[in-house]
Parts: C-alpha cells; structure tokens; sequence
C-alpha cells in the first residue's frame, strides 16, 4: 500500500465515530467495584434505603449443607438495634435465599446463589440537610466527586448496610471451610478508644464468650468498661473508634500465592474494603519493624504428629505469602462514625462554607458490629483462596511431594473421606 493510501485511510478512520473505530472488547468496564473473589465470588447489591440490600455467590460447590438459618443467624449478629450502643435503626434483615438451592432448602446446587434482605425501617426525610451539605469524613463528597450524582438517604452504597450482602455469603464461606477443612474463625474486639481488653486466649476462646456481651469482647471486665466508653460519648453526640482482633483456627496449609496474591495481600484487601476500616495488622505488625531477626523469626519444631510447627507465631500465620497451619492472627482498627450528632463546619454542593448538625440513627461505635463483617470478609478471602488452592495444588496426589510434613499431605483428603 502507498504512502498516500495509509494516509488516505488513516483520516477515514478518524472520521468514523469513535463507537464504530473500538473493539467491544475495549468498551469492557472493569471498574464497578462491587464484586470480591475469583473462585468464590461474590457481588453485593442495593442501597440503605432502597428496596433491599443483598449478594449473588458463585462459585460455591455443590452439595455443600447450608440452611437459611444458619445464614440468618450471621445477619441477626450484624443487624442494627441490639442495644442502646448500636443504631437504633429497628431492622429485622430476614434473608430470602432466590437461588441456588435444592428443593430441601438445604443443599447448593452448585450454580449462583442469591440471598436478599428487603428494607423496612428508612427513615429518608432524616437525610435532608445532608443532601445539602457534606459530611465531613464521610463518602458524600468522594461520592459527588466520582458519579455526579448519590443516594443521599442512608449513604446508598457507602452505609455499612451494604455489608449485609457480605455477611450473608461469609456465612456460606465459613461452611466450606469449617467442613473441607475444620477451620474456624472468630472476630472480637479488642479495643474502643483507649481501653483495650487483656486475658484472652486466642487458643480457647469461644463464640459463646464473644456474643455474651453487646461489645462481643470475650473478657467480661473489659467488656463492660468498653460499654462504658462508648455510652459516654453517645450521650455526648459524638462517636469513637477501635480495634478488631480476628483468629483463623486451623486454617489449611499452602493457602496464598506468590507474587501479587499472597495470602496476607488478599486479607487486606478484604478487610481494608469494609467501611470505616483506618488500619490493618497481621502477626506483629508495625510492632515487628522494632524488633532485630532472632527476635521476630519463628523457629520451626517437628511435632510429635509429624507435623512441621513453629514456637511462637510472630508471623500471624503466613509466611511467604502463603498459610503455614498456625492461626492466622490480625487486626483492624476501625476510625470513629463519621456522622455525629454535633455541629461542624463543612461545604454545601452549592459550594459555600456552611454548618451542619446532622441527623440520622447511627453507630457511636461501629467495631461491636464489625465483629461478623470482619470475620465474613476473611472467611470470603480464605474460600476464593481454598478452591484456587485445591484446583491448581491438591488435583494430583502429595504421595511423592517433597518435605516432611505429614498434615501436608493429607489435610484435605482425610476429612473428605471421613
């Protein structure tokens, strides 16, 4: 072809319409944002006060046994209205699981699972002055930023409603893990403001401990003085933050990949996607950066089962990127409920310095409720990081693998056939 002829087409072609010059592959939008997971996916729905909120699973087995129940009991330790240091937003977020199931309501089908929790106590016209005026520290801004336009009442997608979705195919992830793999996982807070909680043993504590007390800290005495501080500042229109400890008990071997997904990586991000999330440690963490080499390493041991063990746990249960069978042990610090119920400067949309008293049912401390949104994004993360594991690792037999650990070899296949 001439010079002339390229030119000839070169200026046809920009003349065309950009529609008709692109691929359809170039106009695929990757930027939605509402869905976790590449194995186990999930993708939540719906606004605080819209018609519901909920999640599509896919991914999920077949023949896994889970029961409406059991996912209703996670959402009924996430709802609001528990106690007068929650919201006192009066939700009862029954679930209706639309798909997905056999006809026992018992059994996944293997094909996307859809669970939906309709609203019923929006209370729209408390969102007025905030359709005018931003919330400081708060999505309102970000959110005009990004789209142009929002869901003012309840924050749309930006309220922790959101994570009702999250909480809903947690409860199926903690399943798949608990029954491939007797693997537990279990959240508490271990901090609100500056009272931290002592004595708990991430060994033998139970559920039962955690949801005995409306602050789900597992130490009674800490507990209560948690109450304390966080009633103070309710009484006072403002808010505080916290920390969330999260265990993972007997989590398998060889989870994580290197480079880019190690396993603490994808935790993070996890973690780090929940509302109101400031901080994330795993192991030592920032703690670890004052120590010398022979302070912070993990001997390992050969224990009397054959298994490969470490004496302390300093890494949190990851090494490499990868799950090395001790507790995954990390925490999360959780800043103070941006709306509070006090005056404070900020900026209308009409772009003119202003004041706001913001109204609205809201957390003064959201971590007493984070405590099953922290352990359903980790139990999401760790069943996305199961399955990749199992398709890509466990298809062939460890017989002639190399190392010695024997749990390695087995870990998988003896629960299944047991």
């Amino acid at each position: 072809m001439s010079v002339a002829s390229v030119a000839s087409t070169s200026r046809l072609l920009n003349q065309q319409p950009r529609q008709q010059r692109v691929g359809r592959r170039s106009l695929r939008v990757q930027a939605a944002g509402s869905t976790f997971g590449h194995s186990f996916r999930v993708t939540t729905f719906g606004e605080s006060h819209g018609g519901g909120v909920g999640c599509v699973i896919d991914g999920v087995p077949p023949r896994l046994h889970i029961t409406q129940e059991e996912i209703q009991y996670e959402l009924d330790r996430r709802r609001p209205g528990q106690s007068k240091i929650t919201t006192p937003r009066k939700e009862t977020d029954t679930c209706e699981i639309l798909s997905g199931m056999a006809p026992d309501g018992a059994t996944t089908l293997g094909s996307p699972i859809c669970v939906l929790v309709r609203n019923k106590d929006q209370k729209s016209q408390d969102y007025s002055e905030m359709e005018a005026a931003y919330r400081p520290s708060h999505a309102d801004a970000t959110y005009d930023f990004k789209y142009g336009i929002r869901a003012v009442a309840g924050g749309g997608r930006s309220s922790a409603r959101e994570t009702i979705g999250r909480v809903a195919a947690g409860a199926v992830a903690k399943k798949l893990l608990k029954q491939v793999a007797g693997t537990e996982i279990l959240a508490y807070v271990n901090r609100v403001r500056d009272v931290e909680a002592s004595g708990v043993d991430h060994d033998t504590m139970t559920l039962e401990q955690i949801e005995a007390n409306p602050v789900r800290c597992p130490d009674p005495a800490s507990a209560e003085a948690m109450y304390q501080a966080i009633d103070t500042v309710r009484t006072r229109g403002e808010s505080c933050g916290g920390e969330v400890t999260c265990v993972v008990r007997g989590c398998p071997k060889g989870l994580g990949t290197p480079v880019f997904d190690k396993l603490e990586a994808e935790l993070a991000k996890a973690i780090m996607s929940l509302p109101a999330t400031k901080g994330f440690e795993i192991g030592s963490g920032f703690s670890g950066s004052r120590m010398v080499g022979s302070e912070h390493n993990d001997e390992f041991y050969m224990a009397e089962n054959g298994e490969i063990r470490t004496r302390t746990n300093r890494s949190g249960g990851v090494q490499g990127g990868i799950s090395n069978g001790e507790n995954i042990v990390i925490r999360v610090a959780f800043k103070p409920t941006a709306t509070i119920a006090r005056k404070q400067a900020t900026v209308s949309r009409a772009g003119q310095d202003v004041e706001l008293l913001a109204r609205g049912r809201h957390d003064p401390c959201v971590v007493p409720r984070a405590v099953p949104m922290v352990e359903s994004m980790v139990a999401l993360a760790l069943a996305d990081q199961l399955l990749q594991h199992y398709g890509q690792c466990e298809l062939l037999l460890r017989d002639d693998a190399l190392g010695p650990d024997a749990r390695v070899r087995s870990q998988f296949r003896q629960l299944a056939h047991s």
